[in-house]
């Protein structure tokens, strides 16, 4: 049996209406949801404002220090002081006689002198004092002395010894020379010469340590040299 189709109601032919009606409906919808405002609750917003308008309005009262007390102002005690004695004044009498028996104190006799501590003479030897001990007449008088009184001893000849012996001693407080003895010596007879002559120089001016003479000890060099 052949069914019959009528043109009116063969839907397949108005697909591609439904078709563009579709997507018309569908790109609607989707402008209409980009387009969709939401609005907060107004009664809301409008309760917050209220609020923080009412909390500013709030004004806080000024508080007001009360004036401390004034001071308590006291009098000063009035005391009555008894009326002053009278001070007698006594009236020296001018004319009053000089009788040998008026005593007359003593002046009082002058403070004794502090002793005067006298310093204790020392033998101690000093190596540098404030006036160094000299020769008589200089160094050059000296020398002048020990190569005149020299002798040159014959063993120090024979075996050509030359050179310096170096003699210390001490030059005591009246100028005399002792504790002679060698430093360094040359040998061969030579250290006896030497503190032969230096032993039998003449005096010197002593060294003085705050202006009093002292033992200071002292060396000299006294030169061998064949000629």
């Amino acid at each position: 049996m052949e069914v019959k189709k009528y043109e009116k109601v063969d839907l397949a032919r108005q697909s591609g209406l439904f078709m563009n009606i579709g997507l018309i409906v569908a790109l609607g919808l989707c402008l209409l949801a980009f387009e969709w405002k939401s609005y907060d609750d107004l009664s809301q917003v409008e309760y917050e404002a209220q609020a923080v308008e009412t909390e500013e309005l709030i004004e806080i009262p000024i508080t007001e220090m009360p004036p401390p007390p004034p001071p308590v102002i006291q009098q000063p005690e009035i005391v009555e002081v008894p009326d002053e004695e009278e001070i007698k004044e006594e009236l020296v009498n001018l004319d009053t006689e000089i009788t040998p028996e008026t005593v007359v104190a003593p002046p009082a006799p002058p403070a004794p002198a502090a002793p005067v501590v006298e310093e204790e003479e020392t033998n101690e030897i000093f190596q540098v004092v404030e006036n160094q001990p000299a020769p008589v007449g200089g160094y050059e008088a000296f020398y002048k002395y020990i190569g005149k009184n020299i002798k040159y001893p014959d063993q120090a000849r024979r075996m050509g010894v030359e050179g310096k012996v170096f003699v210390q001693f001490v030059v005591d407080k009246d100028g005399s020379i002792t504790d002679v003895n060698v430093l360094k010596g040359i040998g061969s007879g030579c250290d006896e010469e030497a503190i032969r002559v230096v032993k039998s120089a003449p005096k010197w001016t002593p060294g003085k340590q705050r202006g009093r003479p002292v033992r200071v000890r002292m060396s000299v060099p006294i030169a061998f040299k064949l000629g």
